[in-house]
């Protein structure tokens, strides 16, 4: 059973926990001063009920009457006088009471033994003024303690959100480096003056980025010195395959010695290419008519239907070796009937055969890919990764995507679609600047 993932951002992770922090502090502090807010008006209430007692005393011992004056309120040996107060009467101390009830207004009693052995004591209800200011304490207590919780907020917003934009700008940022962008650095993208995780991360990616180079750069070398070095005996050995007697055998020998050959030029073409020094050798053609005979020459069972024509500045050269490489794909992989369609400066070629796998619509072409994943099941995969490396230095576009599942209104089939730019790029690899006047 899957547990279900509940995902929210940093932003909101941290506006939540400071507001649920600054919730409990509220609350803690609100119920210590309504506590100590309480006590004291109590404490005070006792010490003016005990002052009023003690004088109300004085008068009724002075004036030696057998009851005391009616102006305070005093009784003499009050028969409703509490229990608690009563016992320590007995100890001849005077003493207070108060007597707590749901309404908020206590009673508040005060009691004195005489000499004679009668208790003088006085009870009055706590003043409503009291209360009131309780209430208006307790309503100030509330206000600020919700202040506090959305003041947290905020500042809860304010702090995610400048740590949610760092991670998502080196979240981006990796992303591009993922996607075969090795310039990007995510230390960079980050920026900002406070240093946080955030930077380490970038760190990180950074030098994993670094190594990933190294690596790769490494591993380049190493695949082009090997195809420099096998040029050399695969060439003798298809000079010297010529110069067996007919036969079978011999045959068999030139036929896999000039596929060997094949394999070494297109790994040092691959090795080229990732090198990324290669410059386009730009011409202005149109596009239709250039496919057109180039297509006729590889194959004239081809169809070849020109829907748009326009003029394109590119190079001949790669242009005929990505068509080559996408036919040769088509007819390898794929089924006739082979369809080639130029739309303005999109080339489309489709066949009819079982599709591209998965693997290569997800992850795009890849070097050495063998086995089930591969549309035939062998196959050194080099083709569609020559024309991709050539398309980078077209500054084009090359796309793979499956026609549709046969039987369902289409008859399935792999589809490559070439998109050229609008703009080439330049002999040095980059892109021309355009006038104001050009780009209105």
């Amino acid at each position: 059973m899957r547990r279900l993932a509940l995902r929210t951002g940093v932003r909101w992770k941290i506006s939540i926990a400071i507001a649920a922090v600054g919730a409990l502090i509220a609350l803690a502090l609100s119920l210590v001063v309504h506590n100590a807010a309480r006590v004291s008006m109590l404490e005070n209430a006792r010490e003016v009920q005990l002052e009023r007692l003690l004088f109300a005393q004085r008068l009724y011992e002075a004036t030696n009457t057998k009851k005391p004056s009616p102006k305070f309120g005093a009784k003499i040996n009050d028969p409703s006088l509490p229990a608690s107060l009563r016992s320590r009467i007995q100890d001849n101390r005077r003493a207070t009471h108060v007597d707590e009830y749901d309404d908020g207004v206590p009673d508040v009693w005060a009691a004195v033994p005489l000499a004679n052995g009668d208790v003088l004591s006085l009870h009055t209800r706590f003043a409503d003024r009291s209360a009131t200011v309780m209430g208006d304490l307790d309503r100030a207590l509330i206000i600020g303690s919700v202040s506090v919780v959305f003041g947290g907020c905020a500042l809860g917003v304010l702090i995610g959100g400048q740590l949610s934009r760092r991670l998502r700008k080196a979240a981006a940022a990796a992303g591009k480096v993922a996607q075969g962008n090795t310039e990007v650095r995510v230390r960079e993208a980050v920026g900002g003056v406070v240093r946080d995780e955030t930077d380490e991360l970038a760190r990180a990616v950074d030098a994993l980025t670094d190594a990933l180079n190294e690596r790769i750069e490494a591993e380049r070398r190493v695949t082009a010195d090997i195809a420099h070095e096998l040029r050399t005996p695969v060439t003798g050995l298809l000079t010297a395959a010529e110069l067996l007697p007919p036969g079978r055998p011999t045959e068999l020998v030139r036929d896999r010695a000039q596929a060997m050959r094949t394999l070494v030029e297109d790994v040092l073409e691959v090795a080229t290419l990732d090198g990324a020094s290669e410059r386009a050798e730009l011409q202005e053609l149109q596009l239709g008519e250039f496919v057109s005979r180039r297509v006729r020459l590889l194959d004239p069972e081809i169809t070849v239907r020109v829907v748009h024509e326009s003029w394109v500045s590119t190079d001949p050269r790669r242009l005929e070796r990505i068509l080559g490489n996408l036919l040769g794909n088509a007819a390898k992989h794929g089924a006739a009937p082979v369809e080639v369609t130029v739309e303005g400066r999109v080339v489309r070629v489709r066949d009819h055969g079982p599709g591209f796998p998965e693997t290569l619509l997800r992850e795009g072409p890849s070097r050495f890919r063998t086995g089930s994943s591969d549309r035939s099941g062998r196959g050194h995969g080099l083709g569609l990764t020559i024309a991709a490396g050539q398309a980078r230095v077209l500054g084009a576009r090359l796309t793979f995507r499956n026609a549709g599942p046969a039987g369902r209104g289409d008859t399935g089939g792999a589809v490559a679609v070439l998109w050229l730019p609008e703009h080439a790029p330049t002999n040095t690899g980059s892109f021309p600047v355009l006038r104001q006047a050009e780009s209105g």
